[in-house]
Order: structure tokens, then C-alpha cells, then sequence
């Protein structure tokens, strides 16, 4: 639907509801008219003609009143007005009446926040993300979004949640419109097909809905990347069957990470460092123990969690309110909240615990339980809400299993950097020691606030700079570009993590002296003044020369006169 359509859409559904009142109005007029014009008027006067019946009666039934003109009324025409008067006050009550109720009808409200919603959309002229989806995994990816400064549009279908946006003080505005995501009509107007959409998400709490905007994004924007929540298998593979490329379980997705918190603790360390939402401190948890672990509730999260667990080669005894008959595991009939289940589950003996029902109040029960009868327990707990953080972080367990943060990291980590899961499939293929060394190295510089992690391609579009003088021939190392612009002598706060290039020659932690090619594309990770630091030496000439030469060349048409003229001067002066 055009524009224009959307717009007679709206005047079209005006007119057909003020059908009805406009017909009596006009009939009413009309008979007044008539009927002044057909009454006799004073002896001598004669009858009005209809031009001044029609402004008589105009100026009568809209309650200006200016008195009878042009010329005193007869009995018979004062009469006839008398009627008049009260059937146009009939007539504009039921139209007035009709007007409110119009004003009050959810159609039409839709179809204005429709056409308003869409026309802040087209007018958007930079890269934004449709979100589909704002609830508190929705929040954190708007929230990570404007904290990057890219845009982005919500769709939500919960009205009450879309009017929450304007509580939580974006930088930009957010435009958003209270409707069913999964409806295509619903992504045209979001700017699926705009060439300014660089993604969708789809984060909605229904699984056929996100499949609906799977399908829908696959088909009308295929060139577009689309991540998909999906929290059932089935669902997921749906997804994946028409080549939906990201496709995030937040189950699956934490049982991965606890197999590599158990296989290898710094690799799990540097993973939850990389890809936390920026500005958050990632706590240094323990390691995972091995050994009997006790998993309360077989839901899908628990389901997923024992099945890492049955990988590794641990024992397992799990706690559930409804447990099989045929099941390979120990099962204890109950819900893990109270002491006798937890000791039928041999508690004491346990090293760990994982909380896994989807209600937050029995997984803190069960989990509060269980420390004070084994003090030393590592404690795995499910929360479902994010509201409840406080609680949770009350309680300090080991491991907090957010699904919205889950989703969030994910979501950020493909959006802003695709150049990170690359470098994360070369570190877990490392050994130990190398990532406990470069976990070392990059917390011993940066801490354990979350770093910006970016990547940047040298090419003309985002390097304009490096670029021309790469294809010139010159040679430029990691350790001069990765210098201050304002201060040669200092280094920025950032390091180069990983370099791709186009003969596969990928370089992991490259040192210092490696010389950067055109069309690398780096992985970095620091701090975020960093980033537009290094951005100025790739797009600026002086920038650059300055990194490169140490010689800080004025900027700019007449600075550059004003120097050579100085140059001119003092070559002038010089003897011989």
C-alpha cells in the first residue's frame, strides 16, 4: 500500500463512519431552505429567494444569528425558522454524537499511529534495525543500540510496552507502533524493504510469531541478516529450513556455554568478557566443578542442561514433580523447594546445582535450600525475569542463566562485530594456556569492564586514508596505526584481536610488526574513545601523516596556504 492509499485509507474511513449525519444534515438544510423559500413573507414582501433562505437558514442553524434579513419575517416564515432551529439542533447533536464516538474508536486511532509510525520510517536516512519485540530482551538490545549510536525501530504488539519507550530517554528517537509483528503488511510499513533496514530481530515471547517474521524477511528482504528467537527445536529447525542464518536458543545457547565453562574456564571467561553488553563489569566467577550435580525441573532449559552435563560424563540427579519411568538418570519425585527432595537427591554429596523451572520464586527456594544444607554448592540458577534482578543478585549465585541477556549478547555480538565468531572458533581451538595467557593480557589492560569490540576493513569506503597510500605502496605496521593521532608517542587503548583477509591468511592476536593490507578487516576490541580515535587515522590525510612521519600538517585550503607561504619566507631568509 502506497503512501497516498494509506492516506485516503484514513479520509475514506472518516467519511464512511460521518455518512449517516452528514445525510441529515444536508437533507435538513435543504428542506429549511426549501421551505422558507415557499412561505409567504409580510403583505408586499414577497417570498425569499433561495440565495437568502440559504444564508438565512446558514447563519440560523450554525447559532450565529444576525436577526431576519433582508427584510421582517411573516408569521408563516417565523414559524417555518422555529422549525428549523430544532431540527438542526437534532441534526448537529446526532452528528456531534457521531463525531465523538469516531474520535474514540481504536480503528482509527490505529490507522493514524499507522500512518504517523510509518511516515517517521521513511523518513529515516540512516541504517536502523527493525526490533520486533520490546519486551526486556527488546529493552537491552535498544538500550546497547543507542548506546552505539545506530537506530532503531520497535514493533511490539503489546500497546502498553510500546508506550514505555518514551520512560527510558533514548538519545534518538525510537519510532515504534503497537502491532502484530508476525503480519508482513506490519514489517512493510517498519522499513522492512527500506534500503536503510540493516536487520531484523525478531524477539517476540511467541515462537510462531518469530517464525512468521523469519519467513516474511527471508522472502521480502533477503539480503538482510535476520535473528530469530526460537525456544523450541522444532521452531528452530523450521527456521534453519529456509536459511534463516541466526537463529538464537537461549537454552541451547547457555548449555554451550557451560560445557565451555567446564571444558575450559578461560575460554568461558574471555567469551563473557567479549561479548557482554558494553560498560557492564563481568564478574570472575569459579570454575565449574566436576562431579554429581542435581538439576531441579526438566523443562527445555533442563532438558538442554542435562544433555551437556550427560556430555561431559557427569552424574546427574534430577528433581522433577512428574519424573519417567524409562529415564537413564536418577529421578526424585518433587520440586526442589523443600529439604526432603534435595536430600533424597543426596545434596550433601553434590557439587553442583542447577535451578531450572521457569517460576524465579521456586528457583531461588530451591536454591536457598540447598546452600544452607551444602554450603559449598555451586549453584546454577534460571531467571526467567529480568525485573527480578535484584533478588538474584542477592542470593550471588555462581551462574545466573538470563535468557533476555542471552538473547542480547547474541544478537549484539552478530549485529556489530560478524568478525567475532570467527575469532572465537580459532580460541577455542587453542590450547589452555594460550587463552589463560591472552585472558591475562587483555583483563590485565582493560580490566573487567566490558570492552567496545568493533571491526574495521581497510578500504576506500572506511578507510579512505590508509587505503590510498597502501595502494601507493607504502608500508604501514599494527603497532604505528594503533597510536593516538593527538599523541604519537602513546598507544591507543585498544588491541587488535584478529585479522581476516581475502587469501585466508587470518592472523589471531597479530604482533605489532605485521603490516596491514588493503581489504583487512580487523577485529579490535578497548575502550570506545578508542574507536573514533582510530577512526580519524584511517579517514584523515593529516591524521595519517602524522602517525606516520611524526609531522603535524595544518588541515584545511588555508592553512595549508598560510603554511607554504611561511615555508616560502623562511627559505628566503636562509643563506646561499
Amino acid at each position: 500500500m502506497t503512501p497516498l492509499q494509506r492516506h485516503h485509507g484514513i479520509f475514506f474511513l472518516v467519511l464512511r463512519r460521518l455518512r449517516a449525519p452528514l445525510i441529515v444534515l444536508i437533507t435538513i438544510l435543504a428542506v429549511s431552505v426549501l421551505g422558507l423559500t415557499l412561505a409567504p413573507g409580510l403583505d408586499g414582501a414577497g417570498r425569499l429567494s433561495f440565495f437568502h433562505a440559504f444564508y438565512f437558514i446558514s447563519y440560523t442553524a450554525t447559532t450565529i444569528g444576525f436577526g431576519e434579513i433582508p427584510v421582517e419575517f411573516s408569521n408563516q416564515q417565523r414559524m417555518w425558522v422555529t422549525i428549523c432551529i430544532y431540527l438542526s439542533v437534532i441534526g448537529w447533536a446526532y452528528t456531534l454524537g457521531t463525531v465523538f464516538t469516531l474520535l474514540a474508536d481504536r480503528n482509527l486511532h490505529l490507522a493514524i499511529r499507522t500512518q504517523r509510525f510509518a511516515r517517521a520510517v521513511r523518513r529515516l536516512r540512516e541504517p536502523f534495525y527493525l526490533v520486533c519485540g520490546y519486551g526486556e530482551t527488546g529493552r537491552l538490545i535498544c538500550s546497547a543500540l543507542d548506546r552505539m549510536g545506530v537506530r532503531a525501530v520497535v514493533v511490539e504488539l503489546d500497546d502498553a510496552k510500546v508506550g514505555e519507550l518514551d520512560l527510558h530517554g533514548y538519545t534518538a528517537d525510537v519510532p515504534a507502533l503497537a502491532a502484530d509483528a508476525g503480519n508482513p503488511e506490519t514489517l512493510s510499513f517498519a522499513g522492512l524493504t527500506s534500503p536503510h533496514c540493516a536487520g531484523v530481530i525478531a524477539l517476540t515471547d511467541d515462537d510462531s510469531a518469530n517464525l512468521a517474521i523469519a519467513i516474511t524477511a527471508r522472502l521480502l528482504a533477503p539480503r538482510l541478516p535476520a535473528l530469530c528467537r526460537a525456544e523450541s527445536p522444532e521452531t528452530a529447525a523450521n527456521m534453519a529450513s529456509f536459511g534463516t542464518r541466526h537463529i538464537i536458543n537461549p537454552f541451547e545457547k547457555f548449555s554451550e556455554y557451560m560445557a565451555l565453562a567446564v571444558q575450559s574456564p578461560a575460554a568461558w571467561q574471555l567469551l563473557a568478557w567479549l561479548t557482554s553488553l558494553p560498560g557492564s563489569t563481568v564478574e570472575h566467577h569459579r570454575d565449574p566443578p566436576r562431579g554429581h550435580w542435581i538439576l531441579c525441573g526438566h523443562g527445555r532449559f533442563g532438558k538442554a542442561m542435562l544433555s551437556t552435563l550427560s556430555r561431559e560424563s557427569m552424574p546427574v540427579t534430577v528433581i522433577d514433580r512428574q519424573p519417567p519411568g524409562d529415564a537413564p538418570h536418577r529421578w526424585v519425585q518433587g520440586d526442589g523447594t523443600g529439604a526432603e527432595a534435595l536430600l533424597a537427591a543426596d545434596v550433601r554429596q553434590a557439587v553442583g546445582l542447577i535451578a531450572a523451572t521457569s517460576s524465579d520464586v521456586d528457583n531461588l527456594s530451591a536454591a536457598v535450600t540447598a546452600r544452607g544444607l551444602n554450603p559449598g554448592l555451586f549453584v546454577v540458577l534460571r531467571q526467567n525475569h529480568y525485573s527480578n534482578h535484584a533478588l538474584f543478585d542477592a542470593f550471588d549465585a555462581d551462574f545466573n542463566m538470563v535468557p533476555s541477556e542471552i538473547i542480547a549478547h547474541e544478537c549484539l555480538a552478530v549485529l556489530s562485530t560478524p568478525l567475532l565468531a570467527p575469532f572465537l572458533r580459532e580460541m577455542k581451538a587453542r590450547d589452555e594456556e594460550w587463552r589463560v595467557w591472552l585472558l591475562k593480557r587483555l583483563t590485565g589492560r582493560f580490566g573487567w569492564e566490558a570492552p567496545t569490540v568493533w571491526s574495521e576493513r581497510i578500504n576506500i569506503a572506511r578507510a579512505p586514508a590508509l587505503h590510498r597510500r597502501l595502494m601507493a605502496g607504502e608500508e604501514v605496521g599494527l603497532d604505528t596505526l594503533l597510536r593516538s593521532p593527538q599523541k604519537r608517542a602513546e598507544y591507543l587503548p585498544c588491541e587488535v584481536l584478529y585479522i581476516q583477509r581475502d587469501d585466508s591468511d587470518h592472523l589471531v592476536m597479530p604482533l605489532g610488526d605485521t603490516l596491514v593490507r588493503p581489504g583487512d578487516e580487523l577485529l579490535l576490541a578497548g575502550r570506545r574513545r578508542a574507536r573514533g580515535a582510530l577512526g580519524l587515522s584511517l579517514a584523515n590525510e593529516q591524521a595519517l601523516a602524522y602517525l606516520l612521519s611524526g609531522v603535524d600538517l595544518p588541515g584545511g585550503w588555508i592553512w595549508e596556504r598560510l603554511a607554504r607561504r611561511k615555508q616560502i619566507r623562511k627559505e628566503r631568509r636562509l643563506p646561499g
